[in-house]
């Protein structure tokens, strides 16, 4: 179940920043829902807000690390719930991965393609709502995991 999820989110992020990289002109962002929500192609070599720009390297590694970690503990998880949204953020992770490791402006050091924006809110992709929606579910299952009885203690 973890790696299903890991792909499908992968493939279907870097799927949609294929299509706004062939469709979107960085100067002409196209409207949804009026100025609310729009379509913006923009490279963000930071992590969220472009916190960070100057230090993709060390974003990079922490997605590859994560990933990887997701793939190794991820076999061992038992709740279903965290097993999802660790499997959320690890092909958000994945995704965003990529593209720092293939696009300009080099291996390693790639910018992440963010194309929805939402008001005055930050520009994002569907890897970061992956990862966000994973984190939400990981904090919420937290508080609702199964006590352990005798047979797995």
């Amino acid at each position: 179940m973890l790696v299903p999820i890991i792909v499908v989110i992968a493939v279907l992020d870097q799927v949609i920043k294929q299509a706004i990289l062939h469709t979107i002109d960085p100067l002409n962002p196209v409207s949804v829902i009026g100025d609310w929500a729009r379509l913006v192609l923009v490279f963000n070599s930071g992590a969220a807000f472009s916190m960070g720009e100057d230090h993709t390297w060390v974003f990079t590694t922490v997605q590859l690390v994560f990933v990887l970690g997701a793939l190794y503990f991820g076999r061992t998880m038992v709740h279903r719930p965290q097993l999802i949204g660790v499997a959320l953020i690890a092909g958000g992770a994945l995704g965003n991965l990529i593209d720092r490791l293939f696009r300009a402006p080099g291996f390693f050091v790639g910018h992440v393609v963010d194309y929805i924006s939402i008001g005055s809110f930050a520009v994002f992709n569907l890897a970061d709502s992956a990862i966000t929606i994973g984190v939400v579910v990981v904090i919420v299952s937290l508080f609702f995991e199964p006590e352990p009885t005798k047979e797995t203690a």
